[in-house]
């Protein structure tokens, strides 16, 4: 890995990304998992379960996100980021509920295998590719590189004068 991150330095850091964003991932959805089938089991509606189950996720994954996984990117404000996170979610949960709704609206599927692997495989799966390019790109951005006054393919000298004409 240590060559990688020399040879390849923005590839390393996507990896990192990627591995942090994993984690947290990976805890926000036993999360999901314990709220939504506790609540399916005590009489809770599948829907309504579902829903509930990701907002506990949400919140879980917010935090681990926003001080781990993306800690070292530009900050843009707490209120802008918590607001873009949940716009974000939303757009992921409504990824995640369409699957479950598909699943059991036109497939019929309602048996509590089919209510898991629809909101809480594929669901989740196609929600998290589309939040981690969202959290990447909009709620937590790159820090702003610095801005240099000298061209890059610049014939200037060193001292970044132009040469005077004879």
């Amino acid at each position: 890995m240590r060559d990688l991150a020399t040879r390849r330095p923005r590839l390393a850091k996507l990896a990192a990304e990627v591995g942090k964003f994993g984690s947290v991932g990976a805890a926000a959805y036993v999360v999901q998992l314990v709220v939504t089938n506790l609540l399916w089991a005590n009489g809770v509606q599948v829907m309504a379960g579902q829903v509930l189950g990701t907002l506990c996720a949400i919140a879980v994954a917010f935090v681990g996100n926003r001080f781990w996984t993306f800690g070292d990117r530009a900050r843009t404000g707490y209120g802008r980021e918590t607001f873009l996170f949940l716009v974000m979610n939303g757009v992921g949960m409504l990824v995640q509920v369409g699957c479950q709704a598909f699943s059991l609206y036109v497939l019929g599927l309602d048996g509590p295998l089919a209510q898991n692997v629809s909101g809480n495989v594929v669901g989740v799966a196609l929600g998290t590719l589309f939040r981690f390019f969202a959290y990447r790109t909009w709620v937590f951005p790159p820090q702003p590189e610095a801005v240099s006054t000298r061209p890059r393919d610049s014939a200037l000298p060193e001292d970044g004068r132009a040469p005077r004409a004879q």
